[in-house]
């Protein structure tokens, strides 16, 4: 049973287009998008039957770890921040 878990979740972890029909499958309302590549949410939107909106996109410029600047506001960004 673990096995067969940690295959479906390797086949979905970087496939939005399964993502979503998995999410068709669980008849979701709302499908809110946190980390997903830009490319990746277009495909996502396309095969969602819910209604889909993104919170945080995913990009190379925080090293693909979407919210690595709300982390920071605290410590690094507080300077920026405080001027």
């Amino acid at each position: 049973m673990d096995e067969e878990k940690t295959t479906i979740t390797r086949d979905i972890m970087c496939n939005p287009i399964l993502q979503a029909k998995t999410l068709n499958n669980e008849k979701t309302d709302l499908n809110v998008i946190i980390g997903l590549c830009v490319g990746h949410d277009s495909l996502f939107y396309k095969y969602s039957n819910a209604l889909c909106t993104t919170l945080v996109t995913k990009d190379k410029v925080l090293a693909h770890n979407p919210v690595g600047a709300l982390y920071q506001t605290d410590t690094y960004y507080k300077k920026l921040l405080n001027d």
